[in-house]
């Protein structure tokens, strides 16, 4: 009810005659564009608006969704070159106007309009410069009505991604225009709201997205570049937190130089990012074996990583996983365990099924995730139970690496508390696990599974005895073995990039455990 009313207010007169109140700009600033290489592939070799079709380009009912966001967002502006016509850029930029000067649903989508609002002042020399004084004042009106939109709508969002976007695009109107102080100090205090509500008390979002971490950093140095370029004075807060996701950023990817799949996240490529970080003369470091409840614990050859993190707060958990106590296992650069990643796609059951636990390197108890989740309206999914933490104790010594954690996920359900130490030897190339299981109370026949997903390259073979697993990895061998319970080998699915999957393999240890105290021990050794 309250959604149709604000959309029956958004589309009427009383609306657009609100925000679109004009006063004479003036366009000083115009922003480098190399700015937002981070965040858009500007290639190399780029294209000549004249290699477009410009006719009737506003008109084609035939685009889907994804083709009518990028279409809109003018993002495809940066595959421009400088040859290309202004005016036949303006041209078109004329005709979207007459088509969408007053707000609607699709185009004025709120990540839509606030990429094309950094787009459009991005790419001034080809969207601004030139132009007759009808056109310029036409899009300084336009720009500016869709920013006194932002400002009354951004508040409504809780996708924070789009949030931040559209924060971005107020922060960078309000320095490229003459006079705009009031609206930079507004873009700027919802900055600082953006913070405090999506950053945890260490500067890591609450989402535990490592993925979200790398996001929000970009988007905080190019605000940042904004200002610098400007000359004008950097907020300390801004510096504040670029220091805080720098170090994650150290931690997560520089300090390992792999995408550790936990949470959403997958291969990321940010060799690029790195690049662009240098030229721009950021240099971060972090030294930590721990970084928000995570571990990465290595050596010149091998690199354990593991999540010992409750699960976030609803809100905050639309691509959280429930692989609390996972972990992954790096040998050479080359995983040998592996989360299976996240699916982005359009298919809800495999978007569900990456959030289980069985996708994740943990235990799974009578086929059931040690988080809940349910879908909403929107179709997305979103923790309905939690998790806490319990303990966790870290050792890192030269010849001994130990991770011990446990977790509540199982106790509402089974009152079961599960606890993962996970010891490595580094002279003898050994992992060595130890999976528990613990009640006040003997219980009935109850189901286990604890998987170890490989990478899609590795070949695996089972011995005889049903105990041991052969492993060749590229040219490294490993043996895997449970002498307690069975061991098996089944397909699975691996998520390598945002919506594609291939097959895998993965080998897990099942069982049944009726006893207040069940141990579930392993062992991986190289051979």
């Amino acid at each position: 009810m309250l959604n149709n009313l604000r959309n029956l207010y958004l589309n009427s007169f009383f609306y657009d005659k609100k925000i679109s109140k004009f006063t004479d700009l003036l366009f000083r600033y115009k922003p480098s564009t190399y700015l937002l290489s981070s965040l858009i592939k500007i290639r190399t070799k780029k294209n000549n608006i004249a290699d477009f079709s410009l006719e009737e380009i506003w008109t084609n009912s035939n685009l889907s969704e994804k083709q009518f966001k990028k279409l809109n967002n003018f993002f495809w502006i940066f595959s421009l070159d400088l040859k290309s016509s202004s005016n036949d850029v303006q041209k078109v930029i004329t005709k979207w106007i007459n088509i969408n000067n007053k707000y609607n649903s699709k185009s004025w989508e709120i990540n839509v309009l606030s990429k094309r609002i950094i787009s459009w002042l991005s790419n001034s020399k080809l969207t601004y410069d030139n132009g007759t004084n009808e056109y310029q004042k036409n899009f300084d009106l336009i720009i500016q009505k869709q920013i006194m939109h932002l400002l009354n709508q951004v508040n409504h969002t809780k996708n924070y991604k789009n949030k931040i976007i559209s924060i971005s695009a107020i922060i960078l109107f309000s320095l490229c225009y003459s006079e705009q102080e009031k609206k930079l100090d507004a873009g700027l205090d919802l900055l600082k709201k953006f913070i405090k509500e999506v950053f945890d008390k260490y500067g890591f979002p609450k989402s535990r997205s490592i993925k979200h971490s790398i996001f929000y950093l970009k988007y905080l140095i190019l605000i940042r570049e904004w200002f610098k370029e400007t000359q004008n004075a950097i907020p300390e807060f801004i510096d504040e937190y670029i220091f805080y996701l720098g170090q994650s950023y150290s931690f997560f990817w520089k300090n390992i130089n792999f995408d550790p799949h936990f949470n959403g996240n997958n291969l990321s490529s940010n060799f690029e990012f790195d690049q662009y970080l240098k030229r721009c003369g950021y240099a971060f470091k972090n030294q930590n074996h721990e970084n928000s409840s995570y571990v990465s614990l290595n050596n010149k050859k091998i690199n354990l990583f593991m999540d010992i993190g409750p699960s976030p707060e609803k809100d905050f958990s639309d691509e959280y996983q429930a692989g609390s106590l996972s972990f992954e296992f790096l040998s050479n650069g080359k995983k040998i365990f592996t989360n299976a990643g996240y699916y982005e796609g359009t298919n809800y059951q495999l978007n569900e099924l990456c959030r289980s636990s069985a996708l994740q390197n943990t235990l799974v108890l009578d086929d059931n995730s040690s988080c809940k989740f349910i879908r909403n309206s929107k179709g997305e999914y979103k923790i309905n139970t939690n998790l806490k933490i319990i303990q966790k104790n870290i050792i890192f010594e030269k010849n001994y690496w130990k991770i011990n954690a446990s977790h509540d996920g199982y106790l509402k359900k089974y009152n079961l508390i599960y606890e993962r130490d996970i010891e490595y030897f580094p002279e003898n190339f050994k992992l060595i696990g130890t999976d528990k299981i613990k009640g006040k109370k003997d219980l009935p026949n109850l189901k286990f599974d604890i998987r170890f997903h490989l990478d899609p390259s590795s070949k695996v073979m089972k011995t005889q005895d049903n105990k041991t697993i052969l492993i060749e990895s590229g040219d490294e061998g490993w043996k895997f073995n449970c002498n307690n319970y069975e061991v098996n080998i089944e397909n699975g699915l691996y998520f390598n990039s945002r919506s594609t999957y291939v097959e895998n393999q993965n080998i897990f240890i099942s069982g049944i455990i009726n006893s207040k105290n069940s141990d579930i021990k392993w062992e991986l050794i190289k051979i």
